[in-house]
């Protein structure tokens, strides 16, 4: 959800009505998701990297976390919302926490859109995660190196975590103009189909959304293998 930055310095306002700006983009997106479909829907809010900007903003975003769970946990309630945390999320402020916490358990038995916040998330991080879990299991005797396969990898990320269970993404949408992922779900996106937008998040509208879904529908995915054998 990239570009709340540059929208706010675009409407010369400070960085972190940007960032609500972009909240509120994200809360069309999760009603949007629901209405066309979509199952699984993971967002990037807050990387491992993102400690790096200045104290008021990284403030201002938690702040934004609290704020959106009080005004939005009933709503996401009533429609069947069920929300997952990838990352560790137990870095930030008690009160983000808090609210973190009291948002996973009220949804926690929802069977609706699987709404997955990436949040003091890295890729890089989660592969080196898996790695370790996997090397004390070697250390334990309960699993040889040459026993080690990709789904074990894939178990001890937070995506393949037992309680968790998600799926590999099959499309990733990248706003604002840059055309990386960033750290996020290197592992998971091997095969997923990719999509860059010029649009700033917080002008990011579940029409163009529903307009890139539409662009992956007609997509030919061959995941490595030729398209007779795939179709």
């Amino acid at each position: 959800m990239d570009g709340n930055g540059r929208w706010a310095k675009a409407h010369h306002v400070p960085r972190v009505m940007g960032h609500n700006a972009g909240m509120e983009s994200m809360k069309k997106i999760v009603i949007a998701s629901s209405k066309l479909g979509v199952k699984y829907l993971t967002v990037y809010a807050f990387s491992t990297e993102n400690w790096k900007r200045s104290a008021e903003e990284v403030g201002g975003i938690f702040k934004l976390i609290v704020k959106y769970v009080n005004s939005e946990l009933e709503e996401l309630d009533e429609n069947n919302v069920h929300i997952n945390i990838m990352g560790d999320y137990s870095m930030l402020p008690r009160e983000s926490v808090a609210a973190i916490d009291k948002m996973v358990a009220r949804l926690e038995h929802n069977d609706g859109l699987v709404f997955n916040i990436a949040l003091n998330y890295g890729g890089r991080d989660e592969i080196l995660r898996s790695v370790k879990e996997l090397y004390q299991e070697i250390e334990n005797g309960n699993k040889t190196i040459d026993e080690l396969t990709e789904d074990d990898i894939s178990a001890h990320l937070y995506s393949g975590s037992e309680h968790l269970n998600i799926p590999d993404p099959d499309l990733i949408i990248r706003t604002s103009g840059e055309e990386r992922t960033s750290n996020f779900l290197p592992w998971q996106a091997a095969y997923s189909e990719l999509m860059f937008t010029d649009t700033l998040w917080p002008d990011f509208t579940p029409e163009e959304y529903a307009e890139m879904i539409e662009k992956f529908s007609h997509r030919n995915r061959r995941f490595g293998g030729r398209e007779e054998d795939d179709k």
